[in-house]
Formats: C-alpha cells, structure tokens, sequence
C-alpha cells in the first residue's frame, strides 16, 4: 500500500478544487443562454411600410394635440372632470399595449460560477407581430430576455436591433396568434412646453402605473452613461422612476409622443425632472432597425482628433475648437471632396497625431467643437447624402461638400 505525505495530499486536493472550478466553469459557459439579434425578415415589412407611410402623409405643420380629443374644456361630468376622464380612458385603452421587460445578464463569482443579475424596465407594443419598442439600456447586454404582459402571460423576448446613440431597441416575443393592444405613433414635432402628457410604466416593479404631468422643455441635450449626447429631448414633470425606462410618455389623445429614458435625480427617486427621447427620432431609426438591427449613418471616412489645449499649442493654431483632421481614407468619398489629412507626424501618449490638416470647425450647419459634435451633427444623415462641411485650412475657410459614406461600427476614437 502506497502512502502520501501530507504536501501530496494537499496537492491532490488543490487540483481536485481546480478541476470542479473548471467544470463548473465549462457548463456554465455551455449553459449560458444569450438573447442575441434576431432577424425580424418579412415580418417587420408590414411596420416598416406603415412608418414610411405615416412619414410620407404627415403634414408641414400637424395639428395642434396640446388638448383631448374632445377639445371639451375641463368641467365636472358626475363625479369626474373631462381631464379626469380622458386620463381613465387613455390608461384603459392603453395599459394593456405595455409590458414588463425583465433582462437577466450573467456575471461571475470569484468560483468562475455565472450568478444572474435581473433589470426592469418598460417597453411599448408597436405590432400585432410582438414588436416592443423601448430603450437600449433596458437590455443591454442581456443574456435573457423576458416579457410580461398585462394578464401575467410571459414569453421568451429576442432582440431585432438596437440605436446606443440614442438609447433605443426593438425587441420581440412571439404572440402565438393572441390579439394585442398597441400604441400608436403621434409627432414630437409640434410639442408645446404646458402641454399635458401621460406615462404608463413599470415603476419599482409596480406594473401598469400612470403618471400625468406637463412638458416642462424642449430641445434638452441630455448626457448618457457613455457619454453620448442625446438631442432634442423632452423634459417633462411626470414622474418617471426606476422601471419605467422604455416605457411610453402619451399626449392627450393617447399617441405616443416620447420614450420615457431618465430622470435627473440626486436621490434616485423622481423629483420632476424626467426625459424622453421624441417620438419622431424613434420613427426616423425604426425602419432600420427593423431591416438590419442597426442605424446604417452617414460618416466622412477621416481619422478624427479632437483639439485640445497642450495640442493648440504645440501647432501654434489659431483655433481652440473644432475636430482636426489627421488622415483621409484614401480613395474615400472624403478625398474626393477635396478634405486634406496632416503630413507631419507627433506621437502623443500612445497615439500618432499627424498635423497640418483641415480642421472642421461645421457640418451640415452644426458648430462643431467636439467628436461628440461631430456625431451628433452626422446622427440624422444616412450614407450617399451630402453634407457641407466647413474647415479651416490655415487661416482661411473653405467650404466642402462631402458625399457620406457608411459609419464603421466598430468606430473609436
């Protein structure tokens, strides 16, 4: 009979814990399930076909919907006033067309074993198909998906695609042939600051929850996480809390009008300065969306640097601001609209900087100062279109004009 020391033993034992480790490990990888993009095909031809109708018969200057339908000033019908009973009638009508989207995202202990993380947020039914539109962060990097209707039925949600910039998906889950309420699409275009507006959400897990309030502003550029800059938001004194991300923000009529993304809150709870990202930007990505799970944007194939001070001098320039032109693509649509890139190379940090280029100091009639200018000013413009670009080309400026070519997606700067 063999014997083992004491330091054999304990080896024999350490390896034993490695390989569980590795094992668990392995079937938890094996096991993880991922709520990837899907392909919405054919199905989404219907929605993408009604949103370029509705784009192509909304009028140059739509009606005002800053009162209910009715236009009835507000006065005591029973025991309800009409703002009282058009605020019923909306959630009544409404309420059913929004779920409760519960994404689960795996992370892993110190043991290599994935431990799940669940979030909440709100989404709107779109389709009788099951298309849910809400935002991007409400699933973002969900390995699981779920969503909840009003009766409690939950179904297996996928992603069709999804707009970081600003904080938009689509997601969808499979009906199985049961009718559902959806919410129809209004215009953010003719908003007015007073206006009255609704959210329903999923607040605290609180399904189904309506808020009223106003629109407080207009036009807000409002910073995400990422530090993005969504344009053109609607702030608005709804309550809007944790869990009701995704959800709806209605007018009077019940159209959606917003997609109720954030609240400005020190505490974490809302205290009257909520966000939604306009309805008419949704209608704009959505299509898409739809075809390729994506925002196919315009961009001007060149190596972006933004100016910054240590740089201004170094060059001795004669502007602070503005997005400094380090190298075109050759053979781009960018060199054939004349833009030049730098020929004297300077390393900086763990980046090569090459000076003497255009400097864009405008495009499409946005100032920009910043990359996130530059995004912000191309957001809207899709590839083939042409822009005119502004640069400062030593001390004087030009005026380009640059056909767009397709933003790259796995762009840094």
């Amino acid at each position: 009979m063999r014997l083992y020391t004491r330091w054999q033993l304990i080896l024999f034992a350490l390896a034993g814990i490695v390989l569980t480790l590795l094992v668990t490990w392995a079937t938890g990888i094996l096991e993880l399930p991922e709520s990837g993009r899907r392909d919405a095909g054919a199905e989404a031809q219907p929605l993408i076909d009604q949103l370029a109708s509705e784009e192509a018969q909304s009028p140059a200057n739509p009606a005002d919907e800053s009162q209910p339908v009715s236009g009835l000033p507000v006065q005591f019908t029973g025991t309800l006033s009409a703002d009282e009973a058009n605020n019923i009638q909306i959630y009544e009508r409404l309420n059913e067309a929004v779920v409760n989207i519960t994404s689960v995202t795996f992370e892993y202990n110190w043991f290599l074993e994935p431990i799940p993380r669940e979030g909440t947020g709100s989404g709107s039914i779109i389709d009788q198909k099951g298309f849910v539109l809400t935002n991007y962060h409400v699933i973002k990097n969900a390995n699981e998906l779920s969503v909840t209707l009003a009766d409690g039925m939950n179904y297996r949600g996928d992603i069709i695609g999804v707009d970081p910039e600003n904080d938009l998906a689509v997601i969808r889950f499979d009906p199985e042939g049961r009718r559902l309420a959806t919410i129809g699409f209004g215009s953010s275009a003719n908003l007015r600051v007073g206006q009255k507006v609704l959210a329903i959400g999923n607040p605290f897990a609180l399904d189904r929850t309506l808020t009223t309030g106003i629109v407080s502003g207009l036009g807000r550029p409002v910073r995400t996480d990422s530090g993005l800059v969504i344009k053109e938001m609607i702030q608005t004194d709804a309550s809007i809390n944790p869990g009701n991300s995704g959800g709806p923000l209605l007018n009077s009529r019940g159209e959606m009008i917003g997609i109720n993304t954030m609240i400005f809150s020190p505490s974490g709870g809302s205290v009257g300065i909520g966000f939604a990202v306009p309805v008419d930007t949704a209608k704009r990505v959505l299509p898409d969306l739809l075809r390729y799970g994506k925002v196919q944007r315009g961009w001007i194939d060149i190596v972006p640097v933004q100016l910054f001070p240590a740089l201004v001098r170094y060059a001795d320039l004669n502007v602070s601001e503005g997005i400094l032109v380090s190298e075109v693509v050759p053979g781009s649509n960018a060199e054939a609209a004349g833009l030049r890139g730098g020929e004297q190379s300077v390393r900086y940090g763990r980046s090569v900087i090459r000076l003497g280029g255009d400097i864009i100091v405008e495009v499409d009639g946005t100032q920009v100062a910043t990359l996130m200018d530059l995004l912000g000013a191309l957001e809207d413009n899709k590839p083939g279109e042409t822009v005119e670009v502004k640069v400062l080309r030593g001390r004087r400026e030009q005026t380009l004009y640059v056909k767009l070519s397709e933003r790259p997606q796995n762009i840094r700067f």
